[in-house]
């Protein structure tokens, strides 16, 4: 085995971390199954359990690194599989972990790792966030992705990774860098938790700042509030509408609503209102814009009648020509639901939803076979 060979496990989840990483390490390759030398993977917490089996089954020796969302907040259980763990960004903590590696380095040395010695796990401390502009988000020559324009988030959703992974101040690529690697891009779509707070602190929006980015970027096929982006409800405006609907080709609306009961985005933190929800979507449809909006059932905490709730918002918003994508809970590690047991789902709120996929209403998982309520309620 050579240490020389360093390449990046990819699949379909983890393009937008390896599109990023791969410029970084220079001679570094892609491996569909593990090889030797040194294996980089990058992975969410729904990838994890076949990963860890794959890493588990491997032949041959090589080296093991992981990083992403699951292994920054589990590095204990991934270190049962990887010889170490990249905590949180891994710019400019990969390649030094690998030059180490490579050079017989000091790893203790290297900020954001964390690795076992003597069965004990040791971690070396955090590192600072990085800021955008100093790292492609991908490489030209090699794979392409969307553009992140923005990493971390002032909230604190209690189900959700990004504040933990990026922490809670937004940080943003310049308009000039973005231009740099818009012209490789036949499409430009954009990596963002909240796309409508481009340029802000990501508590109120700075229309100015978006509009200088659309604008910079008006000879380029843009699409902007759109996946892998989103934008919260209460971000949406006239103003901001009208400059997407004048420099954009998307004709639909990412938003994030999670519930229809006020009582439960209060329980998760959402900071933001029903009526919001309603708000927004409506300006979405008055500036003819269909507004996807995402739901999340089995909220640790939610009652049948929050589900119901829930459901009566989602049968408005169709009604009104609006679409909904939905999930059923999973609690992910390091957020404040990380360790809580999803809600069990309403038989009727189960049936309903299933109907309206039938009819192409609504898409995604609303259930995961957890126990229904056997009145139907």
């Amino acid at each position: 085995m050579t240490l020389s060979n360093v390449s990046f496990r990819y699949f379909k989840n983890n393009m937008q971390s390896i599109a990023a990483l791969k410029p970084l390490i220079p001679g570094s390759g892609f491996a569909d199954r593990p090889a030797d030398g040194i294996m980089v993977y990058s992975f969410a917490s729904p990838q994890a359990n076949s990963i860890f089996r794959e890493v588990g089954q491997a032949k041959g020796c090589p080296l093991f690194i992981a990083g992403g969302p699951h292994p920054s907040a589990c590095p204990e259980e991934t270190l049962a599989y990887f010889d170490y763990v990249v905590i949180g960004e891994g710019e400019e903590t990969l390649p030094e972990l690998i030059n180490a590696l490579q050079n017989a380095g000091d790893i203790n040395s290297i900020k954001g790792i964390a690795f076992k010695k003597d069965g004990k796990v040791v971690f070396t401390g955090k590192r600072d966030n990085i800021a955008l502009d100093n790292y492609p988000p991908f490489d030209p020559d090699a794979m392409h992705s969307s553009i992140e324009i923005t990493r971390g988030c002032p909230f604190n959703c209690a189900y959700c990774q990004t504040p933990q992974l990026f922490g809670h101040n937004m940080r943003h690529r310049s308009i000039d860098t973005i231009l740099k690697y818009a012209k490789y891009l036949k499409d430009v779509r954009f990596t963002s938790p909240n796309a409508f707070a481009y340029g802000s602190d990501g508590i109120r929006p700075r229309v100015e700042k978006v509009e200088a980015l659309l604008k910079a970027l008006s000879d380029n096929r843009l699409f902007f509030g759109t996946f892998p982006s989103e934008v919260r409800p209460e971000f949406i405006n006239d103003r901001l509408l009208e400059l997407v609907s004048g420099y954009c080709a998307n004709t639909t609306l990412s938003m994030g609503g999670q519930s229809g009961s006020q009582r439960v985005l209060d329980i998760i933190h959402r900071k933001h209102t029903v009526e919001d929800i309603i708000t927004g979507a409506e300006k979405c449809l008055q500036h003819g814009f269909i507004p996807v909006v995402d739901f999340i059932f089995g909220l640790p905490g939610e009652t049948y009648d929050d589900q119901h709730m829930t459901l009566r918002l989602i049968k408005w918003l169709i009604g009104k020509g609006a679409k909904v994508h939905s999930h059923y809970f999973m609690p992910l590690p390091g957020t404040a639901l990380g360790n809580s047991i999803p809600s069990p789902l309403s038989g009727q709120v189960d049936r309903v939803m299933g109907e309206l996929a039938l009819l192409g209403k609504t898409s995604g998982k609303w259930s995961k076979g957890h126990p229904k309520n056997s009145e139907g309620i």
